[in-house]
């Protein structure tokens, strides 16, 4: 056992510290705390923050606090989001689970979690041994020589195609914005610095939409390829093909110039670069983009 402080907050202000490493729901922090991934000096549980939903008619602001379960269950939530959060882990993670600790998820690797091995992630320039290594379920899309890991959530696929807004203590960025690419230092999954804390979700309104999960097993698995989209107009992101919910923009041009879907679907692929056993997410990929645009 690795000993730590521990606080309980009620207000943001109450909170925020720039030594914090914030507790919601815990479902992957706690996790990673346990293999010895992560080491935090001080925790602050954060669920005692306000976990409201406020519908204005001009779309949602959603707590960071509020449980996904909760969530999805909010008559207002758009449908695109509902599929994505009920696709995502099980009934039992969903009820602990938070909307901000939800999009804070660590990347997925199996060498990031063995504190035996090599990894950029946990220990910059230890090497990336996914590389040569198991890497079937990476990224193909905009993956560096120092990572090559994936973006678990469900939830932040959709909520890039929607163009939503992060609030923190400290300003405002879209969603889209918030993941990064590994590049060179892929230590960080996200641009948020030491200590800043997600307070809210904005969601614009939207109808119609969908989220389709392809995975390996029917229930509480990750995505090996994943897409949301909504047309009129086309926003589409793909889920479990990069190191951040990856937004479709070329697709997306494509169609608005008068591309066929086939069309649109082979120009946003077209800079794919497949690892060794990971070729079959382009083709899934692009038959998911194919399939999924020509339902809507």
């Amino acid at each position: 056992m690795r000993p730590f402080a521990y606080a309980r907050a009620a207000t943001v202000e109450e909170a925020v510290s720039e030594d914090a490493v914030y507790l919601g729901g815990g479902t992957n922090l706690v996790d990673l705390m346990r293999l010895g991934v992560e080491r935090p000096e001080r925790l602050v549980d954060v669920t005692r923050l306000p976990a409201r939903i406020d519908d204005d008619g001009a779309g949602l602001r959603i707590g960071g606090a509020v449980r996904n379960s909760d969530l999805a269950a909010h008559p207002g939530v758009p449908a695109v989001l509902r599929e994505a959060i009920l696709a995502g882990a099980s009934g039992q993670v969903r009820n602990m689970a938070t909307v901000a600790g939800n999009l804070l998820q660590r990347t997925r690797c199996p060498y990031f979690q063995d504190v035996t091995k090599a990894c950029n992630k946990r220990s910059p320039g230890s090497g990336c041994p996914a590389v040569e290594g198991e890497h079937h379920n990476h990224a193909i899309l905009g993956h560096s020589p120092h990572c090559v890991a994936t973006h678990p959530s469900d939830m932040a696929v959709a909520l890039v195609a929607l163009d939503a807004i992060v609030e923190t203590d400290r300003r405002a960025l879209s969603v889209r914005e918030l993941h990064r690419l590994p590049g060179d230092d892929p230590s960080r999954d996200t641009v948020l610095e030491p200590g800043e804390l997600i307070t809210a979700v904005v969601v614009p309104p939207a109808t119609g939409g969908r989220y389709v999960k392809v995975r390996e097993r029917a229930s509480f698995s990750f995505a090996l390829v994943s897409i949301a989209a909504l047309a009129d107009p086309w926003r589409i992101a793909l889920g479990g093909v990069a190191h951040k919910p990856w937004r479709c923009t070329v697709a997306e041009q494509a169609l608005r110039g008068g591309a066929s879907i086939e069309e649109a679907a082979d120009a946003e692929l077209l800079v794919a670069e497949p690892l060794r056993d990971n070729a079959f997410k382009v083709k899934l990929a692009r038959n998911l983009l194919i399939r999924t645009l020509g339902e809507l």
